[in-house]
């Protein structure tokens, strides 16, 4: 797939990926929201350079590397994905404070609806704000969400610079480890 031009980009603000998700999924990853390469392809984390599938392989949640247009696997993995705001933009600093709290009940709802054995959530400011868990740190949480446990992980995204795609990885295989043993 060629990559995408400004103006095909420009196009994807706004744009909402469909969650990959079922009931009784083992682990629920939450998103900010999708970057506008991702609203141009409609796959989860797909820009090159994200983190997120490389990370997410490396930790053993997966049996081997996957593209962003085989998200549609996960679920046979017990795995699926959302986000806590829909629509894609260029940066997740252009989502406000209310799209992040109302997100935080969106996803709630979510999580009483297919019940996941557990949140894992790939952004610590925004799942401070969408929660108002000012003190929250990477790692299991202390309280649940909709009765969820939740884990709190690094963004994956390129322009989170101050964690490696080692640690990140790093990060997820302790969630792995501390669900499944």
């Amino acid at each position: 797939m060629a990559a995408p031009s400004k103006d095909e980009l420009e196009a994807a603000y706004g744009a909402m990926i469909p969650d990959v998700i079922a009931p009784g999924l083992d682990v629920l990853f939450c998103g900010i929201n999708p970057g506008l390469y991702s609203g141009h392809t409609g796959f989860h984390f797909a820009r090159p350079g994200n983190r997120f599938w490389p990370a997410l392989h490396r930790s053993g949640f997966t049996p081997r590397l996957l593209r962003p247009d085989e998200q549609h696997l996960l679920p046979r993995w017990g795995l699926g994905i959302t986000n806590l705001v829909a629509r894609a933009t260029a940066r997740a600093d252009e989502l406000t404070p209310a799209e992040l709290r109302r997100g935080g009940e969106e996803l709630t709802w979510r999580l009483t609806r297919f019940r996941p054995g557990a949140l894992a959530v790939l952004g610590i400011t925004a799942y401070r704000r969408a929660f108002d868990r000012p003190r929250a740190r990477i790692g299991p949480q202390d309280d649940r969400v909709a009765d969820t446990p939740v884990w709190v992980l690094p963004n994956p995204s390129g322009l989170n610079a101050h964690w490696s795609a080692a640690a990140i990885a790093e990060e997820l295989g302790r969630l792995r480890r501390d669900r499944f043993g």
